[in-house]
């Protein structure tokens, strides 16, 4: 029995590290093995940073012995704070002490306030290596930087891309990564006295149970082929495994050669990973009503047997159709909508991360997204979105329309991009909001953080702002049950000027044409003019393609999913976009507003 236990353990790279942590873009080279060896000796002689690193020890020791700028050193902290669990309420208490910040010495103290756990903290920082183009240079050791030793930048854009080609959701590269780097990593968890002076571990080496803990950021695994899965600290709490992977109960510890060799044994392809999902996921399919295509998108997912944090749904080639989704199914997934295009896609339920991969055209609105959203490689997009981070690479004329309580991240490659407020609702908004931790302040929508453009020119502007000109809110084209009823925590002031402005003047509109005491005839000469006019906009603007898909089928053809599918269907009771004043319904079919 014992040795059929050892014969079927698998243990795998998790997912969310690599997915949803490893920044895409070349880290600094002060965050190599070399300097995280120091940074682990240093931390651990230090009082009161092991096993909790703070925000003020880890500050001083980026800034001040690797020579980061601040913004980047809270960057990192910030984002391994996203990937840890807590539960909703600690987030908003947390969203809630920074609302009340008026000062940078009030942020310090708030900011002092948080800590996390040294040893993932240091795996975490080395895993930013996933994206870097060689880890040789990685190798070459020296003392602490100094200041002059400023971090080099990718040599353009061009470069920057290559880098960061969505290894983040690549199971195989998470894979490969921790095969060949496993003895460093492994080595970051032993204390420094049993290292030589080169950095590398003596022979005798152990590491200790505690310590072990560490690595179930990266690692999990299992013993009944993904049925159960443990973190691998768990794991080894089974005698045999023990046994093999080196553990002595006598100094509750385990052999660092030991353990390594069985780690290299028992590494397996993630079960719950991207290509599982797309090998043996389930396929959905749905009732849809098309313009101008038949084409059928592709969609798998593992909601339905993965565990929390391994959750996948892909949804590949969504091409000029409407799709829109509320359910359990989606809550807490881990969503890479990948080369969308023409389309209008509606993931209206909690989420737990959010890529938009290579999509074209189309726009996207979504639940609260508890980590990130991220567009990579994408044109003409629209984004909507609560979620605890945004950030763009490599993209194009996008507008994202975001509530966030944290900087939006730029990252190489993006040029003509539009920062706007968020600007929609949907009934049940406020109460997913607070299923996820995520609160209305503070907002951080139009402070982004610019990463690598050091090369743009000056007059190609990576990004602006939505001027209040403009803006438009945005109805969302779906009966739901729900309370909400308005832009949680409302427009910013400028914005909510603008739109009152534009509302005074349509009732203006309105007042005219009623004194206008027009005749039967020149009412259905007025109508009829001003409907040919909101039509002809409604098919420059692309509309027109939404709000055909939106109409409900009325004859089931034999490909259409029963009731109950991917897609449910909804009852429209808005035009999509920007909205009207008279509402979305009479616009669609009455006579509309002309602005």
């Amino acid at each position: 029995m014992e040795l059929m236990e050892q014969d079927c353990t698998s243990v795998w790279a998790r997912l969310e590290p690599f997915l949803l942590g490893a920044l895409q873009v070349p880290p600094p080279t002060k965050l190599s093995l070399h300097y995280l060896h120091k940074m682990a000796a240093y931390v651990r002689a230090r009082e009161g940073c092991y096993p909790r690193l703070g925000w003020s020890m880890w500050r001083h020791i980026a800034c001040g012995k690797l020579q980061l700028p601040e913004d980047l050193a809270w960057l990192y902290f910030e984002t391994f704070d996203l990937l840890t669990p807590h539960i909703p309420e600690d987030r908003l208490g947390w969203a809630e002490a920074l609302s009340q910040v008026s000062s940078a010495k009030e942020l310090e103290r708030v900011r002092s306030k948080l800590s996390v756990d040294t040893l993932q903290f240091l795996l975490f920082l080395y895993t930013q290596q996933l994206n870097r183009v060689s880890l040789r240079t990685s190798l070459i050791g020296e003392e602490w930087p100094s200041p002059r030793a400023r971090s080099p930048s990718p040599s353009s854009d061009r470069e920057a891309k290559t880098n960061s080609q969505n290894k983040n959701w690549d199971d195989q590269a998470h894979l490969a990564f921790v095969q060949t780097h496993l003895s460093d990593l492994l080595e970051l968890l032993v204390e420094p006295g049993q290292l030589s002076r080169s950095g590398q571990a003596v022979r005798d080496s152990q590491i200790s149970a505690e310590a072990l803990q560490g690595l179930s950021f990266l690692l999990e695994g299992s013993v009944s082929q993904g049925r159960t899965v443990h973190p691998i600290h768990k794991l080894l709490t089974r005698t045999p495994l023990q046994a093999e992977a080196g553990y002595s109960k006598l100094s509750r510890s385990f052999s660092l050669q030991r353990l390594q060799a069985w780690l290299r044994q028992a590494l397996r392809l993630n079960p719950f990973g991207i290509s599982a999902c797309l090998r043996s996921g389930k396929k959905l399919a749905w009732a849809h009503q098309v313009t101008g295509s038949m084409k059928r998108a592709k969609i798998a997912r593992n909601t339905h047997m993965a565990p929390a944090g391994s959750k996948v749904v892909l949804m590949s080639q969504v091409f000029r159709q409407t799709l829109a989704k509320n359910s359990d199914k989606l809550a807490g997934a881990n969503i890479k909508l990948h080369r969308c295009s023409d389309a209008f896609i509606y993931l209206l339920s909690p989420l737990r991360s959010v890529c938009l991969d290579k999509c074209r055209n189309s726009t996207v609105v979504l639940g609260p997204v508890e980590t990130s959203v991220h567009v990579q490689s994408c044109e003409n997009v629209q984004v909507v979105c609560v979620a605890g981070r945004v950030a763009v690479g490599a993209s194009s004329h996008c507008t994202l329309h975001a509530l966030t309580p944290t900087r939006p991240l730029l990252l190489p490659g993006n040029t003509a991009l539009t920062l706007g407020p968020f600007h929609t609702h949907y009934p049940s908004l406020e109460d997913d909001m607070a299923s996820v931790g995520l609160a209305v302040v503070p907002n951080a929508w139009d402070q982004p953080l610019v990463l690598g453009s050091e090369g743009n020119p000056p007059d190609n502007p990576l990004y602006h702002l939505l001027p209040p000109s403009e803006f438009c809110p945005m109805a969302i084209p779906f009966q739901m049950e729900g309370d909400t009823c308005e832009v949680p925590g409302g427009l910013p002031p400028l914005y909510k000027k603008a739109q009152d402005a534009r509302e005074l003047r349509v009732q203006e509109w309105q007042k005219t044409v009623k004194d206008a005491h027009l005749t039967k005839e020149q009412r259905r000469q007025f109508q009829a003019l001003v409907e040919q006019k909101f039509h002809e906009w409604l098919l420059e603007s692309g509309h027109r393609q939404q709000l055909d898909s939106l109409i409900p089928p009325t004859v089931t053809n034999a490909s259409a999913e029963p009731s109950g599918s991917w897609v449910d269907t909804y009852s429209p009771n808005h035009r999509p976009g920007e909205t009207d004043p008279e509402g979305p319904r009479q616009a669609a079919r009455q006579t509309p507003t002309v602005r």
